[in-house]
């Protein structure tokens, strides 16, 4: 009689546990997820896009020689917020009112990835830049902070997250706290007596809305990672799924960087010195995170994504930035000023070495992660990324959801092979073909009046969505 029991009982169990849903299933089923990103990184900075850079990152070489490096990988905006907010929604940002940078902020009814993440039993963190809204209503803070603005209060824990150690925006990439008295806006030495600093005006917040000070001394990238790792280690150790989104400061003015790493380009000028150094002090912080994932056993079932907010800052040939060549640069809709950095590890499901032509855009994180743990997105709202994991599979060579961009008066719509864009809010227009002009030097509207008509129409379409979107059309009542 015990032992029939015993039968039932064990048949029971193996009978639930296999009807279970997703969100139970064993963590080892479900991959980490993290998402690093660089601000302000042109798609020619890195060594491993342009074989001439003067920039020593020799971990994002090697995270993608071992994944899969995206050549059309696209910011969803020309500067930062915009885009911030697209990786956690996948949507385009006109939808929820973040048209740039320091206007708006992330709205409640948003759904984003660490919300639905945390609710099939993942652990969530944000380390670095947010400015997605502002992180504290009582005190003065940051480009918006304080009293004035606290109808852009919306901090990381009203949007998933259970950890967070943030600042709302910009900080310099070393000491990120302080300044010298005479500084400037682009660049300078790290000082060496900090009695001659003054403070930067910006804090670093943790999850319960207070002001962290210990461990803000020296490389930001490492402050940022110093957080961001023993959260990793935490997870692991508690064989919990994580999904910890990393997002650097550097090397968005001003820059700043650690003296070991300025020694290496001590022949520039003060600007190519720091920009340089404080991509190699961010690369050396990737490496670190990628160690960390192979000493715990978790780098082939991890998503390790890497891409950049924007293009490159400064004029073409004034600002030490490089597009790789392309037009434009931040704040523009052509190629450099949204074409950027992408790289994808995760050797349980990339083979190593991959590159692709694929377009692809921070809007498809949302749909990729969430096909790839086989969920439902909780809502019938528009997105507009797309899942990218038959990409990653080798089935769907094609993009059939064309990539449209915002951007005050520029308008911007990319499909697999061509492209339209306007510089005047939609009165005329340019057409490239980007599969064989990149750099976008022949502009094709008149040899091609019917793709043009058909490519404008589309967008116009995808707008009208985006502006009902905007005006609430996908929140429920």
């Amino acid at each position: 009689m015990a032992s029939t029991k015993l039968r039932v009982t064990i048949a029971t169990f193996f009978f639930v546990l296999c009807f279970l849903p997703s969100r139970f299933s064993p963590a080892a089923e479900r991959p980490n997820i993290v998402l690093v990103m660089a601000d302000d990184m042109g798609w020619g900075d890195l060594p491993c896009y342009r074989s001439d850079s003067k920039i020593h990152a020799p971990n994002l070489t090697a995270m993608a020689n071992n994944g899969l490096r995206f050549d059309r990988f696209y910011s969803a905006a020309p500067v930062c917020s915009p885009t911030r907010g697209s990786c956690l929604t996948g949507r385009h940002p006109y939808r929820y009112g973040v048209y740039t940078a320091n206007k708006g902020h992330l709205k409640p009814k948003e759904i984003t990835l660490p919300e639905i993440l945390k609710q099939n039993g993942y652990r969530t963190g944000h380390f670095g830049k947010w400015h997605l809204g502002t992180l504290t209503t009582e005190v003065k803070d940051a480009n918006r902070g304080g009293p004035r603005n606290k109808q852009h209060f919306s901090p990381p824990r009203q949007h998933g997250y259970d950890v967070c150690l943030v600042t709302e925006s910009k900080v310099p990439t070393y000491d990120p706290l302080l300044k010298p008295v005479d500084a400037n806006r682009r660049a300078w030495d790290a000082l060496t007596d900090r009695s001659l600093a003054v403070s930067y005006g910006t804090r670093y917040w943790n999850e319960n809305g207070q002001v962290v000070m210990e461990n803000m001394s020296g490389d930001d990238s490492r402050i940022i990672m110093d957080r961001a790792i023993p959260f990793i280690v935490e997870a692991a150790n508690d064989k919990q799924p994580f999904f910890v989104v990393v997002w650097f400061h550097a090397p968005h003015l001003p820059v700043v960087a650690d003296p070991k790493h300025v020694n290496r380009y001590k022949s520039e000028s003060v600007y190519d010195r720091n920009y340089y150094g404080c991509i190699t002090a961010l690369d050396e912080q990737v490496g670190r995170l990628r160690d960390t994932l192979r000493q715990l056993n978790i780098t082939d079932n991890t998503m390790l994504w890497f891409c950049s907010d924007n293009g490159p800052e400064g004029k073409d040939g004034a600002a030490p930035g490089s597009a790789g060549g392309l037009r434009g640069r931040k704040r523009s809709l052509y190629e450099g000023g949204v074409r950027v950095p992408g790289i994808l590890e995760w050797p349980a499901k990339v083979s190593a070495g991959r590159s692709t032509q694929f377009p692809a855009v921070t809007s498809d994180y949302l749909p990729t992660i969430l096909d790839a743990l086989d969920l439902n997105f909780p809502s019938k709202r528009p997105l507009d990324g797309v899942s990218l994991l038959p990409m990653l599979k080798g089935i769907d060579g094609f993009r059939h959801k064309p990539i449209g961009f915002q951007a005050a008066k520029q308008c911007s719509y990319v499909g697999h092979q061509h492209k339209v864009i306007s510089q005047d809010a939609g009165v005329t227009w340019e057409l490239y073909d980007i599969s064989v002009d990149r750099n976008e030097t022949t502009n094709l509207a008149e040899q091609q009046p019917a793709r043009l008509k058909q490519m404008v129409a589309a967008f116009s379409v995808w707008s009208e969505s985006c502006r009902q979107s905007d005006a609430g059309a996908d929140y429920a009542k």
